[in-house]
């Protein structure tokens, strides 16, 4: 990862509500919108802005099926922040 990756994954990783979806996600399974916004008291418009920051950041994968977008979360992402912080 180049600092550029580094940057956009840590301003991802830098608020509260993205933290919460990453939590929710965390289980492995693909999550549509809906269940997303079940666990947040957010509107559908803040959640798609918070969604946007983390696929820029690479942290999660979307795909569309009819009317929702499915989330899952990209755990290798998260272990490439870990690894920025592995001093010898």
């Amino acid at each position: 990862m180049t600092n550029k990756d580094y940057s956009l994954l840590f301003r991802a990783l830098s608020d509260e509500t993205r933290l919460k979806i990453i939590t929710f996600l965390k289980s492995g399974k693909e999550h549509c919108a809906c269940q997303i916004l079940e666990t947040l008291t957010i509107s559908q418009p803040t959640l798609s802005y918070h969604m946007k920051i983390l696929l820029e950041a690479g942290l999660i994968h979307a795909r569309k099926q009819g009317t929702w977008m499915w989330y899952t979360l990209d755990k290798s992402v998260l272990k490439q922040a870990g690894q920025f912080f592995n001093f010898k």
